[in-house]
């Protein structure tokens, strides 16, 4: 899986295409992303209204799941600055173990009228205890309070959402996610590679930001970073009814038969798309940024080459959302924490290469995202046969591993750990101006007409330094960098992962917005630093 199995096939014109145009720097500020919640395995949740703030200015009333008092504790213990409010969307992420006896007490403190709530926790055998009984669930009346307790029975992402008059509840906010974690971690993702990727990961000042180096108990699910993305989707038309009804009927007492909501959720038109209760550009600002105080998660990855990335997806809400991974497919490891193994060898994983992970309402999905630049044809370090600077690094070796990469203990301490050797000193073009038959797989354009910009690079090649090392001081290709980002800072390559549905790219029938981010690859050099 490291290796061949998982570089997308498309063509050496499309690559650089992909490189050049879409593959960018973008942020100046260190926002990244992670999964991170709430440890257990005792919650205690409430569901309360407040307002979510979109790009356009909106504030959109909402209801959401929040935490009763301070939780136990919060994971990644890494990230600082973690809080659990009252009420959030996404509600928060639940982090328990593998075999935990799992107890959610909640409290209902919504509005009156709008009546009972409850939470379903697909995927386990739920105990409910209190409450009052409701079509799916025991249910929390209004003021009142529920317990749910299961056993987390095996590993894995999964949704969690309201049970009582889903078309309304869910669409105003309360779903979320649960993260079960392995009680075993297989050997094979503590040694090895995925222990020299961690030691080359603290060489580089990093910190550890994985809740876990595996995902289930088997030995190709190892990963190195990890984000969570829920993808959900909002009618504002639905809230303002919400939002006036219960205004209307503020003070108004249980037993009074018109103390409910009668909101029409049909005809169905959503103008907001969220990845993680917000929509771009604010999906890529920190974690726990103040400005969000009821979207508190992000998403921004961030990645090195040759890291397997471990992406944790849920469809929330009703639509489906066809989202794709620029830069490669993403492995499916499991759906609704089912692991896929092959049907002729229980050791490999059977799950699908998906070109868009697209996912149905409630469908939790893990996959694995991997990239390293094999394939590209030329050298994306920017070294050359001979170096052009008297730079030492310019001539960096790369001693292919078995699979063909540079990983050896050598190369730990050096800019292209996990270089693709093959393509090591080979140019993007022999000569200024010069054409393919010049040398090198494609021409470069004329520095002088096209540059860098808000959105692009400028260079093919990855990291601060890599340019000056491929074509000297005086080269006709920019340093890596843009406007916004100075060229000895974060210089790596940018591939944008969006929403295939056009219409949920953008923020009330506003381009760009919406399902789009981007996924950053960095040189190593850059920290990568998700502690906000």
């Amino acid at each position: 899986m490291r290796a061949t199995k998982m570089i997308k096939a498309i063509s050496k014109t499309q690559l650089l295409l992909a490189t050049m145009v879409a593959v960018a720097l973008l942020l100046t500020a260190t926002a990244h992303a992670a999964a991170p919640g709430i440890t257990g395995p005792a919650f205690n949740l409430t569901a309360q209204p407040a307002f979510l703030t979109q790009p356009d200015g909106a504030m959109v009333y909402s209801w959401g799941y929040g935490c009763n008092g301070a939780p136990s504790g919060y994971a990644p213990a890494a990230i600082s600055g973690a809080t659990c409010g009252s009420m959030q969307v996404p509600g928060p992420t639940l982090i328990v173990t593998e075999g935990d006896t799992v107890t959610v007490n909640l409290t209902n403190s919504l509005p009156t009228a709008a009546g009972n709530t409850s939470i379903l926790f697909p995927g386990f055998n739920v105990t409910a205890t209190g409450g009052v009984t409701g079509l799916l669930t025991q249910e929390a009346a209004p003021g009142g309070s529920v317990t749910y307790s299961f056993t987390a029975s095996s590993p894995g992402t999964r949704a969690y959402y309201s049970g009582t008059q889903g078309d309304l509840q869910v669409e105003m906010g309360l779903y979320g996610a649960i993260i079960v974690l392995p009680s075993s971690i297989p050997t094979a993702c503590t040694t090895g590679l995925a222990a020299a990727n961690l030691a080359v990961e603290a060489n580089w000042r990093e910190s550890n930001f994985r809740l876990a180096p595996a995902a289930y108990d088997h030995a190709k699910s190892c990963y190195d970073r990890e984000y969570m993305f829920q993808f959900s989707e909002m009618d504002p038309n639905i809230h303002t009814q919400a939002l006036s009804q219960v205004t209307a009927k503020a003070g108004c007492v249980v037993t009074d038969p018109t103390c409910h909501l009668e909101v029409a959720t049909e005809p169905y038109h959503p103008a907001y798309f969220m990845i993680n209760g917000r929509s771009m550009p604010d999906d890529m600002d920190p974690n726990y940024a103040p400005e969000y105080p009821h979207q508190p998660y992000n998403g921004n990855p961030h990645m090195h080459p040759g890291e397997l990335v471990l992406l944790r997806i849920i469809g929330q809400g009703r639509w489906q959302h066809p989202f794709h991974e620029h830069g490669n497919h993403v492995r499916i490891l499991a759906r609704d924490g089912n692991l896929i193994l092959s049907q002729t060898d229980a050791t490999e994983l059977g799950g699908p290469l998906l070109f868009t992970t697209t996912t149905t309402p409630g469908l939790a999905m893990d996959g694995i995202f991997y990239w390293t630049g094999k394939g590209l044809n030329w050298d994306a370090y920017g070294h050359e046969l001979t170096s052009k600077t008297g730079d030492p690094s310019a001539t960096l070796p790369c001693t292919p591993d078995a699979n063909g990469y540079n990983t050896g203990v050598a190369a730990q301490t050096a800019i292209n750990y996990y270089e693709w050797c093959q393509d090591h000193n080979k140019p993007v073009q022999a000569a200024p101006f010069g054409d393919v038959a010049g040398g090198g797989p494609v021409s470069l354009p004329d520095a002088n007409l096209f540059t860098n910009g808000p959105w692009y690079g400028g260079s093919p090649y990855l990291g601060p330094d890599a340019t000056v090392r491929a074509t000297g001081p005086t080269g006709t290709t920019p340093p890596s960098g843009t406007i916004a980002n100075s060229p000895s800072s974060e210089a790596g390559f940018a591939f944008m992962w969006h929403s295939h549905n056009e219409r949920e790219i953008t923020t009330n029938n506003i381009f760009p917005g919406g399902m789009l981010m981007m996924m950053l690859v960095d040189s190593r050099e850059f920290v990568i630093d998700e502690s906000n």
